[in-house]
């Protein structure tokens, strides 16, 4: 390993917190402890794994508390240890499980499993368990949002906030727009008040008044609905959005 100062140091176990070698490493070394593992004992049992975090789909809570036990002693004689807290089993909760458990819900890659209520093509509702953005996320974004502080932009242009934002913006709808997409409504409303705050600084008849920010903003939406990533998937100022899907 390589110190800040130019000096070597021999290692020979171990990689450095925040190396970019390690998480390739931990990817291999999973790979064989947990994924070729999994379908050697359990051929039939589904999962998903990304980095160090799992779910595995089981059919009833005696194979769960099987499948749980199972993988503790493998990671246990590879070495590793299942996390006390994150390890836990859930209940799919849906229109065709009636009954209850100690677990409904879950996150897993920034989203959210649980149950929800959902339309058919037909129309009719029935409850799903089913992603939508984590409150995690939620708070990441709306705390990158912040961050931006784009009310103080006021030399520059729409179009160049625009120019911005859009790359990021597009990213999260593109990711977190895929299941229920109006719970990302928190977010870019967050946004568009930003917006408005900025066109109140930038514009002396604007000032202090969100009334009028808020036209301008509705305005210039109406105007040129496709100049903000986030308008052209329907959170326009306005406050219309998409419903969800």
């Amino acid at each position: 390993m390589q110190r800040q100062d130019g000096t070597l140091v021999e290692r020979d176990r171990g990689t450095p917190q925040g190396s970019a070698i390690s998480p390739l490493l931990a990817n291999l070394y999973l790979h064989y402890a947990f994924d070729a593992w999994m379908g050697r004992e359990f051929p039939l049992v589904q999962f998903e794994r990304y980095a160090d975090d799992a779910v595995v789909h089981c059919n009833s809570e005696v194979q769960a508390r099987q499948v749980r036990d199972a993988i503790a002693a493998r990671m246990v004689e590879c070495g590793l240890q299942l996390h006390p807290d994150k390890t836990r089993i859930v209940y799919c909760k849906d229109s065709n499980r009636h009954g209850s458990y100690e677990h409904e819900r879950f996150d897993f890659l920034s989203y959210t499993f649980r149950p929800r209520r959902v339309k058919s093509k037909t129309g009719a509702f029935f409850v799903s368990f089913s992603p939508a953005v984590s409150n995690d996320a939620t708070k990441r974004m709306r705390r990158a949002v912040k961050r931006w502080r784009l009310h103080l932009w006021v030399t520059k242009t729409l179009t160049d906030l625009a120019r911005f934002i859009n790359p990021i913006v597009r990213g999260w709808i593109n990711y977190y727009g895929r299941f229920y997409k109006s719970w990302l409504t928190v977010v870019f409303k967050q946004l568009n008040d930003y917006l408005a705050r900025w066109a109140m600084r930038k514009y002396k008849r604007l000032k202090r008044s969100w009334r009028r920010g808020r036209r301008f903003l509705a305005h210039v939406a109406r105007r040129d609905p496709a100049l903000f990533a986030h308008w052209r998937h329907g959170f326009k100022p306005s406050g219309w959005t998409l419903g969800a899907g």
